[in-house]
């Protein structure tokens, strides 16, 4: 038991089982690809080295026969790591034309494992307690040159052919190149240390960890669907390096002083706080100077800045295609959204449910080089089709409660593959895009339904107003018979009919102008003449409520940039608002509208002599769901300021004072 015990805890065995399990885990994740099936090979490879390598240091008896075997299998190393890097670079190409290249290495290979049974290596009469002396021969070191000088051959290969390929294979390549070269540099350190030293812990211990930290690092780069950066990999190693050695160094400077003039316990937490707070200082120190995303905080930004400038949906989808390409570095992004039924954007509809909307769900984003290295089924190879259709280099999906956004973004101009960490950027990108478009979708709904509700406020205020000329034409043509033969009568009564019916048309165009929804668009018009048109509207329930609208347009020139039915659709709500706020006050009642000339514009304000508006309701008065009335939403003011904003007009409120009701003031430019 004393020996199962040894055995199963040994660093070298556990790094052998750990190099095993991901060698099959690799092959498992996708086993059809040529990569996986190469690595499975390679770890049951290390494997053996580190079995051998733990029979030479724990076999007392047999331990330099073990020692000769361990070097004869490690010489074969650079050949596996020259079949990984073929299988990067050529694909598909059949295994049969790869093993003929191979003769080489395996020539190599072969020569250095032969010499590592000779006395050169070792002499025969070396004992294996000499052996731990670091008793050797001149093969040893030639062995060790002949190692250095294939990994240097197998690098200076791996960086010419990194020149001439693109893509995710030129990212692997990296990848490879440097975890090979680290973890040989870290071997090949270890044993001179263990020459120069003497130390035996040094290859007991440490290297089996580093062989494991090599493949569990490898493997994970490469087989899983989350593609890194060579670079990025090694900055961040750098950067956690030189993190833990000035932390550690300062926590020992520490204890150091703290133990000198405290008690025990206090220099441990004086020390640990100290540490902390360093390791939380340096830590955004080094996030700055080495600057790994450096493009990230500045698209988030721009994402932001476009949500808070645009509010409407085809304004908000073209500013972030916009964004999408530039962050991409790509001349294609497409935004496909939708609610309840299919999802639709940039010439695309994909129906609801379908496969594709369903993958996604499940996965969340998705590559073509994230396809190709998982397994294959019916559903991610429709997806993929649908990358290379549409030239995407990567799509995510963003889902809130009411609205499903798919982001897509095409392949870059380097060709170069999208890394996680982009992939991550890119899906937070998502998130703000679909609040915004679900903000500017759930807008155009409130602002319809507050068109509607507006609608019905004029119901009676137009029957009254299309009654009035009806009973004029009603009685002229009663009386049309008995006076047909008066000349003055019929130019009276022909002229009173064509005024009247034009009074009407001109009465039902506004009304479904009002009605129908559309999209504002900013041009240059007389402001007064459409002032005065709206204040038809709501004048016969003015007169009903029995409150007067007294009129002062002061504003020479009048001519503005704006939309005229945006126009009337915001002062229709105020006038409405104030008619609503005046009715139920007591004491004098009023409405005003005026206009001024401003700096770059033109001012209309609204002023009224209801209650006012609480200070404590002010601050918030335009936003949603803000209202004082018992009925209603709230939305009318906020939608009025959404319809403002999107044509560069601005509405506010003065402050409230005693004894004086509300006053609206909105300016419109009188330029684009």
């Amino acid at each position: 038991m004393p020996g199962t015990q040894s055995i199963v805890f040994n660093p070298t065995v556990v790094a052998a089982l750990a190099a095993v399990f991901v060698g099959t885990a690799a092959l498992w994740s996708n086993p059809g690809r040529r990569i996986n099936q190469i690595f499975f090979s390679a770890s049951l490879h290390v494997a053996t080295w580190l079995w051998f390598l733990h029979l030479a240091v724990n076999d007392p008896n047999h331990g330099l026969t073990w020692l000769r075997v361990t070097t004869a299998v490690g010489a074969f190393l650079p050949l596996h790591l020259w079949l990984m890097k073929e299988s990067i670079v050529s694909g598909d190409e059949r295994p049969a034309h790869v093993l003929r290249r191979s003769r080489w290495w395996l020539l190599a290979g072969t020569l250095l494992a032969v010499l590592t049974f000779t006395d050169w290596f070792i002499p025969g009469r070396v004992t294996h307690q000499a052996a731990e002396k670091q008793v050797y021969g001149w093969g040893y070191y030639a062995y060790t040159v002949g190692i250095v000088g294939l990994y240097a051959a197998l690098s200076r290969e791996a960086v010419f052919q990194m020149r001439r390929i693109r893509g995710v294979g030129r990212l692997e390549l990296q990848i490879v190149l440097l975890g090979g070269s680290s973890t040989v540099a870290a071997v090949l350190l270890l044993m001179v240390l263990r020459a120069v030293l003497g130390l035996p812990l040094l290859v007991k211990l440490v290297q089996p960890l580093v062989i494991l930290a090599f493949y569990t690092g490898l493997v994970i780069a490469i087989t899983t669907h989350r593609i890194f950066d060579a670079r990025q990999i090694l900055k961040v190693g750098l950067q956690k390096v030189t993190l833990v050695a000035l932390v550690a160094a300062l926590a020992y400077v520490a204890d150091l002083v703290f133990q000198t003039i405290l008690p025990e316990p206090f220099a441990f937490v004086g020390t640990t706080a100290l540490a902390l707070w360093f390791a939380a200082l340096l830590n955004g120190w080094l996030n700055r100077i080495f600057q790994f995303y450096p493009q990230d905080s500045a698209v988030r930004q721009a994402a932001y800045a476009v949500a808070r400038r645009e509010v409407r949906v085809d304004s908000l989808e073209s500013s972030y295609l916009t964004v999408l390409k530039g962050w991409g570095h790509t001349d294609t992004a497409v935004m496909i959204s939708g609610g309840t039924g299919p999802l639709k954007g940039g010439g695309i509809e994909l129906p609801e449910g379908c496969s594709i909307i369903r993958t996604l769900r499940q996965i969340r984003w998705a590559t073509p080089e994230r396809l190709a290295r998982e397994k294959r089924t019916p559903e991610r190879v429709e997806l993929a089709k649908f990358l290379a259709d549409h030239n995407l280099g990567v799509v995510v999906i963003g889902e809130g409660p009411t609205l499903t956004v798919i982001v897509g973004v095409g392949v870059s101009a380097s060709r170069q593959p999208f890394t996680y960490p982009q992939v991550t950027q890119l899906m937070e990108l998502a998130s703000i895009i679909e609040n915004a478009l679900e903000r500017a979708h759930f807008s155009v709904k409130a602002q319809r339904a507050e068109q509607l509700a507006t609608v019905g406020l004029l119901g009676a205020s137009l029957a009254h107003e299309i009654r009035n000329p009806l009973v004029s034409i009603k009685a002229f043509v009663q009386l049309l018979p008995q006076h047909y033969q008066d000349p003055a009568f019929r130019e009276k009564f022909f002229r009173l009919i064509g005024d009247e019916v034009t009074r009407i048309d001109r009465l039902t165009e506004q009304l479904l102008d009002l009605a129908s929804p559309r999209v504002y668009s900013a041009q240059m018009v007389e402001l007064h003449p459409v002032l005065r048109s709206s204040l038809e509207l709501v004048a016969a329930k003015a007169v009903d409520k029995h409150i007067p609208f007294l009129t002062d347009f002061q504003a020479i020139p009048d001519r503005v940039h704006t939309d005229p039915a945006a126009a009337r659709q915001v002062l229709l709500n105020l006038c409405f608002n104030a008619i609503q706020a005046v009715e139920t006050h007591p004491g004098e009642r009023w409405v005003k509208v005026s206009t001024r000339n401003v700096d770059k514009g033109v001012e209309v304000c609204l002023e009224d002599s209801g209650p006012g508006i609480a200070p404590e309701i002010r601050p918030r008065l335009f936003q949603p769901f803000q209202s004082t009335k018992s009925s209603g939403f709230g939305l009318g003011l906020a939608i009025c300021s959404d319809i403002l904003a999107g044509l560069d007009a601005t509405i506010s409120v003065d402050p409230s004072q005693p004894g004086r009701g509300a006053t609206f003031r909105i300016v419109f430019p009188c330029q684009a």
